[in-house]
């Protein structure tokens, strides 16, 4: 079970919002880049976001060129998972792979700052503060697993193939 609060951010949040272009030096220096993830669409989310914490997105979150350190220093910088309406197909699995879980559903009633609690197995996301549960759509078991295990290289690591 993951709880935290909710990062409330609107629709079509690029992989450059997420890592602005002017920063891409910060490459080998992934701590540093953390510092700044989502600067150009919250320019303090870096220093409010807390371990634990939920991004929460609307529609085609993550859209954009295939930067893998986008969900990377989204996770660095402290948080357990994005909650979204949608997500862009390479964000979601370049997530997955890094362990940071990505779960779907209408997110327009979670508001910025609500208190959340998330069962990723069971795809459902409480909504504390508001008192409503919400239902993400529900990840393969594999997808799963490899969260479990901390991402696809972890998991590659201890189980040397996949068991589906």
């Amino acid at each position: 079970m993951l709880r935290g609060r909710a990062f409330k951010f609107g629709d079509n949040i690029s992989t450059d919002r997420i890592v602005p272009g002017k920063l891409l030096h910060l490459r080998s220096n992934l701590p540093e880049l953390a510092k700044h993830v989502l600067e150009d669409a919250d320019p303090t989310f870096a220093q409010r976001v807390r371990k634990g914490d939920f991004l929460v997105a609307g529609k085609n979150f993550g859209l954009g060129s295939s930067r893998e350190h986008a969900p990377l220093v989204i996770k660095m910088a402290g948080v357990s998972a994005v909650i979204a309406r949608s997500a862009a197909r390479i964000f979601y699995r370049n997530a997955i792979n890094i362990g940071l879980p990505v779960l779907l559903c209408d997110t327009d009633g979670i508001d910025d700052g609500d208190e959340l609690e998330v069962d990723l197995k069971a795809g459902r996301i409480k909504d504390l503060t508001n008192k409503v549960e919400l239902h993400s759509s529900r990840m393969p078991r594999i997808m799963l697993d490899i969260l479990q295990e901390g991402g696809l290289i972890p998991y590659m690591q201890k189980h040397k193939n996949f068991d589906v």
